[in-house]
This record gives C-alpha cells, structure tokens and sequence, in this order.
C-alpha cells in the first residue's frame, strides 16, 4: 500500500491528513485521488459507507480549486442532512491553510443563514437535492461555473427517490467540469445518470471484502452507563491474549477510563485530539512496541493509524454511525488472524444498534458480560500455566535457600498458599470486584409506520396486514394499531420488525415513496 505523500498531494494537505491522525490511505483513496488529481476523467466509484471516501474526492477537490474565486467551484450532493453536514466537516478539516469557504445547505437549517452565507461567496456546496433545487430555483446559488460535481450515495439518493431532483441540478450546470459518482450499487438508474452526463468515466470499484473483516468475530454486550468500566475490566481479565484499542466518543472519556485503567493496573495510554504530536507518536510507538496492551481512542484521533496484530476493538461508546464502525471494527481481523470486536449498548441505544447491523451488513451476535466466578476461575487456571512454566524452565533456582529454610518450619502446602497470597494479593478475591447488574433491553419498543395504501385501494385492516406479510416474514400478532383511511394507513410493530419491514419495502415506491415508511412522529 501506498503511503499519502506518494500521491501527489501538497505539503498543506499532508499537514492536514498528519493533524488529524490520517497515516495511510484507504483502498478507495489510493485509487481515486491520483485520477483526480491528474483530471482528464470523470469517476465512477464504487465503494460503500465507511471506505474514506470524502477525503478520496475531498482532497484532489481542495487541491485543485482556486481561494477567493468569487464563485461556486464545487458542489457534492448527499441524500440526509446528517451525510451533508458530515462531509462539510470533513472537507473543513482537510483543507488545511488553504482559504476557502465550504457550507452545508439542507432542508430545517436557517434558509436566512444560507442565504447569507452563499451572498458572502462559497467556494464548495454540500447539499441535499431540495435544498439545492430550492436555491437554485431562486437564483441564490449559480452552478454554471463549477469545477466538480460529486454524488455521494447516490444508490441512496435513488432509493429515496431523488433521482429526478438530481437531473434537474445536472441541467443546471456546466458542460465543463469533472464528474465524481459514488455508489455502493450500480443499479441502472445509475449508470444511465453516468452515460448520460459524464464525458469519459473510469471505473473504480472496492470489493467488500476489503471493507469489513471476515476474520472478525462481533458481539454485543447489553450493560448500563454505570456498569461499562467493571464490563470493560473483565473482558480484559478473561482474555489470555490481549492488545487492543477501546473507543470512547468524547477526549473527557477517553482520559477518564484510561486513568482508571492505569489506576487498577493496566497498561494503558490515551489518545485524542488534544494530545500533542510528539505525545501521540510517542505513544503509538510505545503501543506498536506493546509496552501497552491498551489503547484508549477517539474516533478522530485514531484514523489512519496503522497497528497489525490488534486482538480487539471494544466500542467503549457506541458509534455515532455505521461508517464509524465499520472504520473501528477494521483494525482487527487481519491478515488471516481472528479478532473480536465489541460493542457496549445501553438500553436507550439498541434501536441505534439494530440500525448499525442493517447498513454496515454486521453480524453482531449477542453475549453475557463474564461473571466474577469466571474471571476468578481463568485467573486461577493462568497462575497454574505460568507456574508450570516457571517449574519446566527451571528458573527458580536462585530461591532455592529460601524454600529450604521455609521447609524447616512449615508444611509444603502451606508454604505454596501464603507465596501465592503474597505474589497475587487480593487478585482473587471475589468481594474485590464491584457488581454489575443484569440489563434486559426492551425490545418490545413500538415504531410506527405509514403505509400509502388505504380504502381506496381496497384496502381493510386484514388485507393490509395480508400485504405486508406476503413480503415479510414476521409474525402477524406484531402487527397492531392497524388503522386504514381513504388514501393511507398506520400500523404499529415493534421496532426490530419495523427495521425488518421498512428494509423490504424500501425499493417498493409509490411515486418518490416508498409504499411504507416511518411515519414523521415516530422516534427516529
């Protein structure tokens, strides 16, 4: 694998990829930014969430535009107003010492600040459709200038059924610039957005298998806020091998169970964005040396860290986003080795867990946090190997006077059980160890979902309910609070059969929507 400064990037952006931790690009970034950077093709890329892939068309995109320009030179468009705002941030950060101005324009921000923000002069747009359209439509953003046009998801934008909206952005725009379409599918909607508006295209596609690990063996653990560092602790503790880096979602976290950890004797460091440079690689060097087994992260401070041999990642806190762990998760489970990921959930965020399994495909199975008696029972059976080991190397002999002399007075067991007493302390006293309590998630949480369907299409409360179980294997018992009106319904089901339900009919449309959705008062 490349390094960044072998391609072709400026100082500035190897400034700004080393600030924010980044020391080795991604599969998606090594082929995309030398292409990009050279411009004489527009790009087809495939590749899904969680593959760097704002910073593989993000930096060329810096890179070439000009300061100041007094003009649009960029546009991406993103299907949520989560991704538009994600990947604002994202370019802000990557774009070093360079002056240009970089905004997201979404739908439920201020209209007025946009307004305001796109009269002071943008030089890069990060929008949703609607909102694009809304201010193209009023003659506040002008696209016939621009350098780049990047759709980001755009098998997204599909589904969500945008793929009109984009059209009408792209006829807005001019024939001169360079085209960058992202897609973790190429459904034929989107190649025929890709012949009908992109001059000469090269294809860049990532296998999956390059994304998630198939050597890592996920798992969940449901526990409560109180109870995550003892959780933390046993895992530790029953594992014969451990290095591992453990993610927490704030620089406050990361500092508070690190120095917990050093506290009960773990060998552990910290790593977020306050700590310094020199700091940070003194400390990954020290990791890498495994002078600790523990490294406690950010998400931000730990990206582009290269560490092979990593046994475990431990998500501390959950991840704000599939994409962020898919990034976590990455760091084990490589080159033919067996990691474990784990994830630490709370009962407030199973429906985030459940969201997390759906769009990064994860296979998270569910296990009971180890009790004392079993961290007692390995510690035991540890101290029994090492001593056997000691025993077969025969590097004990300098003791020997001394075990002469116990042997005077005491018996040879008795001896044995106060030099074990003395070598582990307390180490296995069950009262030392702090309780957990048993954490149940209610699974039994109601969504509710608003079908397009209703009396005028024949439907009543039995044939929806036929319907919907014609495509969905659920129990029909699930189904409750069925009520039809003229031109629509509602059902209510609990929210693990709605992730199921609205995964089904996702690709089932009615106009721009889907046939079923989550209804706008339901607990996203």
């Amino acid at each position: 694998m490349k390094k960044f400064n072998e391609l072709g990037l400026s100082e500035n952006a190897l400034k700004a990829l080393k600030k924010k931790g980044f020391e080795e690009p991604t599969p998606i970034q090594e082929a995309t930014i030398p292409v990009l950077l050279e411009g004489l093709v527009d790009i087809v890329g495939r590749a899904q969430t969680g593959t760097g892939k704002t910073a593989a068309f993000g930096l060329p995109i810096i890179e070439k535009i000009k300061e100041k320009a007094g003009f649009v030179q960029g546009i991406i468009i993103t299907p949520t107003r989560e991704l538009a705002i994600q990947v604002s941030e994202e370019l802000n950060t990557l774009k070093g010492h360079k002056k240009l101005s970089i905004i997201p324009i979404y739908g439920g921000q201020s209209i007025e600040l946009q307004l305001r923000r796109l009269k002071d002069g943008v030089d890069i747009v990060v929008g949703t459709p609607g909102r694009v359209i809304d201010h193209l439509n009023r003659k506040t953003l002008k696209l016939n200038n621009i350098s780049y046009l990047v759709l980001d998801e755009a098998d997204e934008m599909l589904n969500m059924g945008f793929i009109d909206d984009i059209e009408a952005i792209l006829k807005k725009t001019n024939q001169e610039k360079r085209m960058l379409l992202f897609s973790a599918t190429m459904p034929r909607e989107i190649l025929h957005i890709a012949k009908r508006y992109m001059g000469n295209y090269e294809l860049i596609s990532i296998k999956e298998d390059q994304l998630v690990p198939t050597l890592t063996d996920q798992i969940y653990f449901e526990v409560s806020e109180h109870d995550k560092f003892e959780a933390l602790c046993r895992i530790r503790d029953v594992e014969q091998e451990f290095y591992g880096l453990i993610f927490c979602r704030t620089k406050v976290d990361v500092d508070r169970v690190a120095s917990k950890l050093v506290d009960r004797g773990y060998n552990a460091f910290a790593l977020h964005g306050d700590v310094s440079q020199f700091q940070r690689e003194r400390i990954l060097n020290m990791f890498k040396n495994k002078r600790a087994n523990m490294l406690i992260a950010t998400d931000v401070a730990a990206r582009g860290i290269d560490i092979s041999d990593v046994t475990h990642v431990i998500n501390y806190s959950l991840p704000q986003n599939p994409e962020s762990y898919v990034h976590r998760i990455g760091r084990t489970g490589r080159a033919g080795k067996i990691g474990t990921a784990i994830t630490f959930v709370t009962p407030s965020e199973y429906r985030k867990l459940i969201l997390i399994k759906r769009i990064a495909k994860a296979d998270i199975r569910k296990e009971k946090i180890p009790g004392v008696e079993d961290v007692i029972e390995i510690k035991k059976t540890k101290i029994k190997e090492d001593i056997n080991e000691i025993i077969q190397s025969k590097k004990y002999l300098e003791y020997s006077q001394i075990t002469s002399s116990l042997l005077e007075n005491h018996e040879p067991d008795q001896i044995i059980s106060a030099l074990l007493k003395y070598s582990f302390k307390d180490e296995l006293d069950e009262s030392k160890y702090a309780r957990i309590k048993n954490v149940s998630i209610d699974k039994r949480g109601k969504a509710r979902l608003f079908v397009a369907l209703g009396t005028k299409d024949s439907m009543t409360p039995k044939t929806l309910i036929d319907f919907i179980l014609k495509k969905v294997n659920i129990d029909a018992n699930k189904i409750r609070e069925v009520n039809v009106f003229e031109s629509f319904s509602f059902i209510t089901v609990p929210f693990e059969e709605a992730e199921i339900i609205l995964k089904v009919f996702k690709t089932n449309r009615r106009g721009k929507r889907s046939v079923i959705e989550r209804a706008k008062d339901s607990k996203k």
